[in-house]
């Protein structure tokens, strides 16, 4: 038996319609899984050919456990689930406004609780072990110039890994977590990390920005019978960003 195969499996990758969630849930599809997408638009053409695909935007009420109860329906089998849907939408801290703060913490914190709480439920209900991902950051660790509330969130992810991982052990659900550094994404592209690359890579000891595929691995394995052990714990995949005080001059 191959113990990083997921031929038995059935995972939701959320947030998994490009970066860093669609290469996860690509990541599960070539182990074996069946991979239920999600993403807030019409289904992307990037979806691997006969895959599940379910939309929901998770800032709305209730939209975790509704999306839970439709990738449920679309794949009956589900015994994984990657949290991975997130965002970044700070401001200088003096600038912050309280709309901004909640948009934050609503998706990235709020919509991940109750999303795994739901799917927890699922698992329980069917009497069904499973296993989970969060995908938190690098900033969970160490904080960023104008970047308080993701801080703020991602920070939170990492504690929520370890409480959930204590909360659904007797149920035989294990909860990880992947924290990743700088990858290039969507998003980051957008941020502009792309144009300060350079500089970054004067402190990654890989000496270059990750990509999205650089996280699959982490998250096959921490979703496979290979790390039947390991439960509560973050693994960071920075390319060795937090590693040393000082990058190279």
């Amino acid at each position: 038996m191959n113990p990083f195969s997921l031929a038995a499996n059935a995972a939701l990758v959320t947030g998994s319609s490009k970066g860093i969630g669609l290469a996860i849930a690509n990541g599960l599809h070539q182990a074996g899984a069946a991979v239920v997408y999600h993403g807030n638009t019409a289904k992307p053409d990037t979806i691997p050919a006969g895959c599940s695909f379910v939309t929901g935007d998770l800032l709305a009420p209730e939209a975790s456990a509704k999306l839970v109860a439709a990738a449920f329906a679309a794949q009956p089998r589900l015994d994984l689930l990657v949290a991975n849907a997130g965002s970044f939408f700070d401001r200088p801290f003096l600038e912050m406004d309280a709309a901004t703060w909640d948009k934050t913490m609503n998706l990235n914190v709020r919509a991940t609780y109750f999303l795994c709480q739901a799917f927890a439920k699922e698992l329980i209900a069917r009497q069904r072990p499973g296993a989970m991902v969060l995908i938190s950051s690098t900033n969970g660790f160490q904080s960023e110039e104008d970047s308080t509330a993701y801080d703020s969130s991602k920070g939170a992810l990492v504690m929520m890994t370890r409480s959930l991982s204590q909360a659904l052990i007797e149920h035989n659900i294990r909860v990880n977590g992947i924290a990743p550094g700088l990858i290039r994404t969507p998003l980051t592209s957008a941020l502009g990390f792309g144009d300060k690359a350079k500089h970054y890579e004067k402190k990654i000891l890989l000496r270059r920005l990750g990509e999205p595929a650089d996280c699959a691995g982490a998250a096959v394995f921490l979703l496979s019978p290979a790390s039947a052990y390991i439960v509560g714990q973050v693994v960071v995949v920075d390319g060795g960003l937090t590693v040393g005080q000082i990058g190279r001059m």
